[in-house]
């Protein structure tokens, strides 16, 4: 039996406005705007640049347009599909977003900000369900590799050992195919580094290209890569 690949979005931008900015002029009338209240609406450094410029690390922040294309990327992978993906939005405020495989992400933009307004303030979708789309809860990262019982831990990072993705594939479909437990981390930020805490969890670091990548073409390189392996092609096609 293949084990999944746990993909893991890390320090992701992805927040409701926090309290010390929610009475900015540019917050209130974002959420006069969506008739809410201020604590209730997404972070979001295209709407509220210049309250954010107050708050620490704001240049890393107010980013769920990344978690949104990361998720439509992930989840309507073949990888997922074949049940050989699961899926977690490690926040940079220490939450984890756990992922049904089976979800099914709006497309439309504004539709994904509202489920993550939902989900951020309720702390699962549908709220109340016994089983649960989505759902949060408030671990660390190192905390979410120990629940997950990791045995191959990677963190995707400019500065890694450069692999070729045929390569990358090959060598995380031979752990897949061995019933080890790889966990694949993934920056959800921006601008700046993974924090010093981050960094010191993964022995292993791998980059793909040696320049900086968006968060979506990595996570696009990864699966990719993995599902054209022969190994975990062949798992893929015969589970169809």
């Amino acid at each position: 039996m293949t084990s999944p690949l746990h993909l893991i979005i890390a320090e992701a931008g992805l927040e409701l406005v926090p309290r010390e900015i929610e009475k900015e002029p540019c917050i209130i009338a974002d959420a006069m705007r969506k008739k809410k209240k201020p604590n209730e609406i997404l972070l979001d450094i295209s709407i509220h640049y210049k309250a954010m410029r107050r708050l620490d690390k704001w240049f890393k922040r107010g980013r769920p347009d990344i978690v949104h294309i990361a998720m439509l990327l992930s989840l309507s992978s073949l990888l997922n599909i074949a049940g050989l993906l699961r899926l977690y939005i490690h926040t940079i405020g220490d939450k984890v977003i756990f992922v049904n495989p089976k979800t099914k992400i709006p497309r439309n933009y504004n539709r994904f900000v509202g489920l993550m307004e939902q989900l951020l303030l309720l702390g699962s979708t549908p709220p109340n369900s016994p089983k649960p789309l989505l759902w949060i809860e408030n671990l660390s990262l190192k905390h979410l590799l120990e629940k997950i019982d990791c045995t191959v831990a990677i963190l995707m990072h400019e500065k890694g050992s450069l692999l070729k993705p045929k390569d990358f594939g090959k060598l995380i479909a031979g752990k897949m195919m061995r019933n080890e437990v790889v966990c694949i981390a993934v920056g959800g930020f921006q601008h700046g580094d993974f924090e010093e805490s981050t960094l010191k969890l993964f022995n292993s670091k791998i980059s793909l290209y040696p320049a900086p990548l968006e968060t979506w073409s990595v996570i696009s390189m990864i699966i990719n890569s993995i599902e054209n392996s022969e190994d975990v092609s062949k798992v893929i096609w015969s589970s169809l």
